[in-house]
Protein backbone atom coordinates (compact mmCIF):
# COMPACT_ATOMS: atom_id res chain seq x y z
CA UNK A 1 0.00 0.00 0.00
CA UNK A 2 2.89 2.88 0.72
CA UNK A 3 4.38 1.86 -2.68
CA UNK A 4 1.10 2.35 -4.78
CA UNK A 5 0.79 5.96 -2.33
CA UNK A 6 4.91 7.13 -3.22
CA UNK A 7 4.23 6.13 -6.76
CA UNK A 8 1.18 8.51 -6.58
CA UNK A 9 2.47 11.17 -4.94
CA UNK A 10 5.44 11.14 -7.51
CA UNK A 11 3.33 11.30 -10.44
CA UNK A 12 1.07 13.72 -8.87
CA UNK A 13 4.48 15.70 -8.00
CA UNK A 14 5.66 15.54 -11.78
CA UNK A 15 2.31 16.43 -13.33
CA UNK A 16 2.47 19.65 -11.30
CA UNK A 17 5.39 20.75 -12.16
CA UNK A 18 4.82 20.29 -15.75
CA UNK A 19 1.54 21.68 -15.41
CA UNK A 20 3.55 24.96 -14.08
CA UNK A 21 5.82 25.44 -16.68
CA UNK A 22 8.95 24.10 -14.92
CA UNK A 23 11.24 23.88 -17.32
CA UNK A 24 14.96 23.45 -16.64
CA UNK A 25 17.54 25.73 -16.55
CA UNK A 26 18.56 26.70 -20.62
CA UNK A 27 15.68 25.05 -21.63
CA UNK A 28 14.58 27.30 -24.50
CA UNK A 29 10.63 27.25 -25.67
CA UNK A 30 9.58 27.80 -29.38
CA UNK A 31 10.12 30.64 -30.83
CA UNK A 32 6.77 32.23 -32.49
CA UNK A 33 8.85 33.25 -35.51
CA UNK A 34 10.45 31.02 -38.10
CA UNK A 35 12.88 33.10 -39.37
CA UNK A 36 14.92 35.77 -37.01
CA UNK A 37 17.86 38.39 -37.87
CA UNK A 38 19.93 39.29 -35.11
CA UNK A 39 22.13 42.83 -35.12
CA UNK A 40 24.14 43.29 -31.63
CA UNK A 41 26.85 46.09 -31.05
CA UNK A 42 29.99 45.11 -32.90
CA UNK A 43 32.62 43.46 -30.48
CA UNK A 44 29.87 42.44 -28.34
CA UNK A 45 29.26 38.42 -28.18
CA UNK A 46 25.96 38.39 -27.45
CA UNK A 47 24.83 38.89 -30.91
CA UNK A 48 27.26 35.59 -31.43
CA UNK A 49 25.38 33.69 -28.31
CA UNK A 50 21.89 34.40 -29.38
CA UNK A 51 22.80 33.18 -32.60
CA UNK A 52 24.08 29.80 -31.45
CA UNK A 53 20.93 29.10 -28.65
CA UNK A 54 18.40 30.02 -31.32
CA UNK A 55 20.19 27.16 -34.11
CA UNK A 56 20.62 24.56 -31.52
CA UNK A 57 17.35 25.11 -29.28
CA UNK A 58 14.59 25.99 -31.60
CA UNK A 59 13.51 25.35 -35.19
CA UNK A 60 13.44 28.84 -35.96
CA UNK A 61 16.56 30.14 -38.80
CA UNK A 62 18.84 33.06 -37.68
CA UNK A 63 18.82 34.63 -41.13
CA UNK A 64 21.81 37.41 -42.51
CA UNK A 65 19.43 39.46 -44.38
CA UNK A 66 16.99 41.71 -42.46
CA UNK A 67 14.27 41.17 -45.37
CA UNK A 68 14.09 37.71 -45.16
CA UNK A 69 13.25 37.72 -41.82
CA UNK A 70 9.71 37.47 -39.45
CA UNK A 71 11.86 39.55 -36.43
CA UNK A 72 14.63 41.39 -35.37
CA UNK A 73 16.17 40.75 -32.02
CA UNK A 74 18.49 44.49 -31.66
CA UNK A 75 20.76 44.32 -28.60
CA UNK A 76 21.29 48.08 -28.25
CA UNK A 77 23.70 47.58 -25.45
CA UNK A 78 25.76 45.27 -23.05
CA UNK A 79 27.58 47.04 -20.46
CA UNK A 80 30.08 45.00 -17.79
CA UNK A 81 30.38 46.89 -14.94
CA UNK A 82 32.04 46.37 -11.79
CA UNK A 83 32.01 48.34 -8.21
CA UNK A 84 33.26 48.18 -4.29
CA UNK A 85 31.11 46.41 -2.10
CA UNK A 86 32.86 46.30 1.08
CA UNK A 87 36.09 47.03 2.28
CA UNK A 88 38.38 45.82 5.27
CA UNK A 89 39.68 47.57 8.51
CA UNK A 90 42.99 48.50 6.47
CA UNK A 91 41.05 49.62 3.03
CA UNK A 92 41.66 46.45 1.34
CA UNK A 93 38.90 45.36 -0.87
CA UNK A 94 37.06 42.49 0.22
CA UNK A 95 34.22 42.23 -2.36
CA UNK A 96 33.45 43.67 -5.93
CA UNK A 97 29.83 43.74 -6.91
CA UNK A 98 29.45 42.58 -10.92
CA UNK A 99 26.85 43.98 -12.62
CA UNK A 100 25.97 43.77 -16.28
CA UNK A 101 23.24 45.06 -18.19
CA UNK A 102 21.64 44.25 -21.76
CA UNK A 103 19.11 46.23 -23.01
CA UNK A 104 17.52 44.65 -26.33
CA UNK A 105 13.87 45.11 -27.93
CA UNK A 106 11.79 43.12 -30.72
CA UNK A 107 11.21 44.65 -34.16
CA UNK A 108 9.08 43.12 -37.05
CA UNK A 109 11.17 43.28 -40.43
CA UNK A 110 9.69 46.95 -40.96
CA UNK A 111 10.86 48.43 -37.99
CA UNK A 112 7.72 48.20 -36.10
CA UNK A 113 8.37 47.28 -32.24
CA UNK A 114 6.62 43.91 -31.39
CA UNK A 115 8.37 44.53 -27.48
CA UNK A 116 9.33 47.59 -26.14
CA UNK A 117 13.37 48.15 -24.96
CA UNK A 118 13.93 46.35 -21.83
CA UNK A 119 16.64 46.71 -19.84
CA UNK A 120 18.01 43.42 -17.98
CA UNK A 121 20.14 43.81 -14.99
CA UNK A 122 22.13 40.86 -13.77
CA UNK A 123 24.41 40.96 -10.28
CA UNK A 124 26.74 39.14 -9.09
CA UNK A 125 29.06 39.01 -5.85
CA UNK A 126 32.85 38.75 -6.47
CA UNK A 127 34.60 38.16 -2.57
CA UNK A 128 38.24 39.02 -3.25
CA UNK A 129 41.64 38.43 -2.02
CA UNK A 130 45.20 40.27 -3.39
CA UNK A 131 46.97 36.74 -2.79
CA UNK A 132 44.64 35.27 -5.48
CA UNK A 133 44.40 38.06 -8.02
CA UNK A 134 45.20 35.62 -11.19
CA UNK A 135 42.25 33.15 -9.78
CA UNK A 136 39.77 35.77 -8.89
CA UNK A 137 40.46 37.28 -12.57
CA UNK A 138 39.42 34.03 -14.02
CA UNK A 139 36.60 33.96 -11.87
CA UNK A 140 35.56 37.23 -12.72
CA UNK A 141 35.41 36.68 -16.49
CA UNK A 142 33.53 33.26 -15.48
CA UNK A 143 30.33 35.28 -13.87
CA UNK A 144 30.69 37.54 -16.84
CA UNK A 145 30.00 34.97 -18.70
CA UNK A 146 27.40 33.28 -16.63
CA UNK A 147 25.23 36.28 -16.56
CA UNK A 148 25.54 36.93 -20.51
CA UNK A 149 24.26 33.43 -21.07
CA UNK A 150 21.49 34.36 -18.02
CA UNK A 151 20.97 37.30 -20.17
CA UNK A 152 20.34 35.34 -24.11
CA UNK A 153 17.92 33.29 -21.71
CA UNK A 154 15.54 35.82 -20.55
CA UNK A 155 15.73 37.85 -23.93
CA UNK A 156 14.39 34.28 -25.38
CA UNK A 157 11.89 34.16 -23.14
CA UNK A 158 10.86 37.78 -23.74
CA UNK A 159 10.45 36.63 -27.64
CA UNK A 160 8.56 33.44 -26.67
CA UNK A 161 6.19 35.97 -25.12
CA UNK A 162 5.06 37.61 -28.06
CA UNK A 163 2.85 35.95 -30.45
CA UNK A 164 3.67 36.18 -33.90
CA UNK A 165 1.23 38.08 -36.14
Amino acid sequence: MTIMLRVLLYILLVTGLAACGFKLRGQVSELPFKHIYITAPAGMTIGSDLERVISTHTQARVVKKIEKSEAVIQVVYAIREKRILSLSEGGKVREFELIYRVTARLLDSHNTELAPLREIRLTRILPYLDAQELAKAAEEEMLYKDMQKDAVQQILRQVTAVTAG
